[in-house]
């Protein structure tokens, strides 16, 4: 099949658009904001993964703007694009995140849970409403709701394993946020799964299926790396190093999700549990 994928140079599109290159399939990477139908032609699915990072500096006015921007405008964008063709994709599979959800303590989450309240869940709102009016032009639409990707490349997991590898690590506050993960692999094949199954439409948990505390990740990961996991970051401390706003949402924030749809599609995953992922990663299995 030919894949039409914006940002095919990040974290997941790269190793996305090489999985799919390995397997036959042709790669066309999009720039973030699509205005040209010529880009479009003869795809066979979009995928959708252009936005700023969210993690990379401080939350000022300028840089949530930009967050934001680029995931609504951007997705706004390709839809409009997508409706001037006359032979479309056959499915439009967009970026999303568990941010969506908020905050939400011992909640267990599925797709048919409520928005949540905050900045992230506002902009997840925003943008999943620009990619659904997709449908509007006859595309099959899938949401990708991504919790925590793992993986050696970039991403969240190489700074949380910093502080172990200098045995300083440990719990972020308290540790009884949860944390909804999911490995990089399983993460590109959800959306291989929901670029190919005609069934898959609508939103989608790319979680592992057992979240785990912040504070069981610490236990785990030390445990693999024989180092302690008993030094706390204090919430003081992360709320001065990021502002009160990132740290609540990115490090704090407890969101208890699980990939309700996906199972009952019967997506396997290659990593299910969090001690396979980090054997994995660490080079251990």
């Amino acid at each position: 099949m030919k894949y039409g994928i914006t940002g095919a140079s990040g974290l997941v599109g790269a190793r996305l658009s090489e999985r799919l290159q390995s397997t036959g399939h042709t790669i066309t990477p999009l720039p973030r904001v699509v205005e040209d139908p010529a880009l479009l032609q003869d795809l066979d699915v979009i995928v959708h993964l252009a936005g700023a990072p969210i993690g990379e500096g401080r939350w000022s006015t300028e840089r949530k703007q930009q967050i934001r921007e680029s995931r609504v405008l951007g997705t706004r964008s390709l839809v409009k694009t997508i409706s001037r063709l006359k032979k479309r994709p056959r499915v439009l599979v967009s970026g999303s995140a568990i941010g969506f959800y908020g905050t939400r303590g011992d909640e267990e989450l599925t797709e048919s849970s409520a928005p949540g309240q905050g900045f992230l869940a506002e902009v997840c709102k925003e943008w999943e409403t620009e990619a659904l009016t997709a449908r509007a032009t006859g595309l099959r639409v899938v949401i990708v709701r991504t919790g925590i990707v793992f993986s050696t490349r970039g991403g969240a997991f190489p700074r949380l394993l910093q502080p172990f590898q200098w045995f300083v690590g440990g719990p972020l506050g308290m540790g009884q946020q949860w944390m909804s993960w999911i490995h990089v692999d399983d993460e590109i094949e959800v959306i291989r799964f929901a670029s190919e199954m005609e069934a898959v439409q609508g939103p989608v948990n790319a979680t592992a299926p057992p979240p785990v505390t912040n504070l069981q990740f610490a236990k785990e990961l030390g445990q693999l790396l024989g180092r302690p996991a008993l030094i706390r970051t204090p919430v003081f401390t992360l709320r001065t190093a990021l502002g009160r706003e990132m740290a609540d949402e990115l490090l704090l924030t407890s969101q208890k999700v699980m990939p309700a749809r996906l199972q009952e599609y019967g997506f396997q995953f290659r990593f299910p549990t969090l001690q396979e992922a980090l054997k994995e990663l660490l080079g251990k299995r």
